[in-house]
């Protein structure tokens, strides 16, 4: 069972992984702070998380180490080993003794008892079947980890992902209403230099547009940029 004081340090880091909700929280810290509570309260050596970036290429974003680090950089770059099974998967992996896998999995063997890990547990960075990252715990013993220590590891994980999706979902929702509030600002100069062409060329206001559109193409520029030139009087259309 979980001690009294392990449940407290417990509670405490999932507040901590909850707060990310909250405007304004470092990504990185994030998941330095899920490796790091994972190493300190379960039965793990060390930790890391290997990402998902948004075009979907894994990159190694935090380690309590440099040895588990570089686990982690050789399965990214092989393509194979537990955390590329459970990203690929979406289920946990556990392996209990890491000096008995070989073929295709070897170069993690390899890496991984050169830096003193006997053996791995990984569970997904997960939301509603979008798996977005894992989070692997080594250990320099072998041997699995306890059911409840998994679960743990597992909880930790989920609420961290929802704050690394909702982060890129603020993230874009800005970027959107940014583009949406250039793509007003620019229609209200249009409108005011398709009524300056208008007034000049005695054209209506469908005309005035097509003259000006027919500039911005036959110049390359952008039709903003030209609507923004006449209404300025720095071009007479």
């Amino acid at each position: 069972m979980v001690s009294g004081t392990r449940e407290k340090r417990l509670a405490a880091a999932f507040v901590t992984l909850a707060d990310t909700l909250v405007a304004g929280y470092d990504i990185v810290e994030l998941l330095q702070t899920l490796v790091d509570t994972c190493a300190d309260l379960l039965d793990a050596s060390a930790a890391g998380i290997i990402l998902a970036d948004p075009s979907g290429e894994l990159e190694v974003i935090a380690s309590t180490s440099e040895e588990s680090r570089l686990v982690d950089v050789i399965q990214s770059d092989s393509g194979f080993g537990p955390s590329m099974q459970c990203f690929l998967t979406g289920r946990p992996v556990s392996v209990a003794d890491i000096a008995l896998l070989d073929g295709d999995w070897s170069d993690f063997s390899r890496e991984s008892l050169a830096q003193g890990f006997r053996s791995a547990h990984v569970v997904p960075l997960r939301l509603r079947g979008r798996i977005i990252g894992t989070l692997t715990l080594l250990r320099t013993q072998v041997g699995f980890l306890t059911s409840e220590d998994m679960s743990v590891a597992q909880g930790l994980a989920d609420v961290a992902t929802i704050g690394i999706l909702h982060e890129r979902a603020v993230r874009e929702s800005d970027l959107a209403q940014l583009q949406l509030q250039h793509a007003l600002n620019s229609r209200v100069v249009i409108e005011q230099a398709k009524g300056v062409v208008a007034q000049v060329r005695s054209v209506d206001m469908a005309a005035a547009f097509q003259i000006l559109r027919a500039y911005a193409r036959s110049h390359n520029l952008g039709l903003r940029e030209v609507a923004e030139q006449v209404v300025s009087q720095k071009l007479t259309l």
